[in-house]
């Protein structure tokens, strides 16, 4: 396809990241959300931007691997054309070693990071030392890579719409079908493909999570009793996140998230007292393969599906937008085995 009138339709992280690199290699794009920009799961709080652990390789980890690596060059773009700042942070990680053989498994990851990860990040295995902004660790011994990053979210969203909009993109409330048009539309549209197909499309995953009073800037990210606890360089830090299939609201926390916040807390004793002072719930799109859910839609002649973030969104965003602008400019299909629509449908 020539670089032309394309619609893309859903302002989550994977429509506003498609509709900038269409934009900025010469495609006119027209982005369509009745909601608004980031309004569904894309609107959160978290932000992690944490890979796979480094073993049994497959396509599904090289290409979050190669995101991650794209990351910040994409969100300078992004920041330098709208004029706002991301928060993006490529800080690393930190995560607490429970014993002895949890100790050599991390072991035997570093090893495997040296070639998995091409040199270009770290896994390693270090002492803990007792500082104030590290977990606590049964072992005496932490996991740190270099690969993992934070955003915030909403912050994200905000910069994409900034710089589309120096573009000349607004996002539309409404607009006529037409085709070439990609369906980015999140958890209500993997609801949507649901029916009329013999099993399970996809879902709406339920999170929960909270923001804290509590500055932190320049720190890694954590994940410690099964929970990301993300330093956000506004000075706030976000906990998260529960993952429920069944539940009442789908936007309303409860006290589910209760024992998110007791894990962050007793994993870094430093957010003991601090105070919560944002709350988010929001229904996360995941496919029925467990990889986001990209290309044609089989069909729907001129129709394109971009879904199935779930987790991960915010971390596939840069390689989702380019494979899906490598497929819709130029014809050609990158996108990687097991990621192809008819691979959930």
């Amino acid at each position: 396809m020539a670089s032309d009138d394309l619609t893309i339709r859903g302002a989550g992280i994977f429509g506003l990241s498609i509709a900038w690199a269409a934009r900025r290699r010469g495609a006119r794009v027209r982005l369509v959300d009745p909601h608004g920009a980031g309004s569904g799961s894309s609107g959160g709080l978290v932000g992690a931007l944490a890979p796979h652990v480094p073993e049994n390789w497959n396509p599904k980890k090289e290409f979050q691997r190669e995101s991650l690596l794209m990351a910040a060059d994409f969100w300078a773009g992004v920041a330098a054309v709208g004029g706002l700042d991301p928060l993006y942070d490529r800080a690393g990680r930190l995560q607490p070693i429970a014993d002895e053989s949890a100790l050599a498994l991390a072991r035997q990851r570093a090893e495997s990071a040296r070639t998995l990860w091409q040199g270009k990040a770290r896994w390693e295995v270090i002492p803990a030392s007792g500082a104030p902004w590290e977990p606590l660790s049964s072992s005496g011994w932490l996991i740190r890579d270099s690969l993992s990053a934070h955003i915030h979210p909403r912050r994200a969203c905000a910069a994409l719409v900034a710089a589309l909009e120096a573009e000349g993109v607004r996002v539309e409330t409404e607009a006529p079908e037409g085709t070439p048009t990609v369906w980015a539309t999140g958890a209500a549209g993997l609801i949507a493909l649901n029916e009329g197909h013999p099993r399970l499309v996809g879902a709406g995953i339920k999170g929960q999570a909270a923001l804290l009073d509590f500055d932190a800037r320049d720190q890694p990210q954590i994940f410690a009793g099964g929970v990301h606890i993300i330093p956000h360089r506004d000075g706030t830090v976000a906990i998260g996140s529960t993952t429920e299939r069944d539940y009442r609201s789908p936007d309303e926390t409860d006290a589910l998230l209760d024992p998110v916040l007791a894990a962050a807390r007793a994993a870094l004793p430093a957010l003991a007292e601090v105070q919560v002072i944002e709350t988010w719930a929001g229904l996360r799109p995941r496919a029925r393969s467990r990889a986001p859910m990209l290309g044609p839609w089989p069909g729907r002649p001129g129709h394109f599906i971009a879904n199935g973030g779930f987790k991960i969104g915010f971390g596939m965003a840069p390689k989702v937008a380019e494979v899906m602008v490598d497929l819709l400019l130029e014809g050609r299909d990158a996108i990687p085995e097991g990621f192809h629509v008819e691979d959930s449908l």
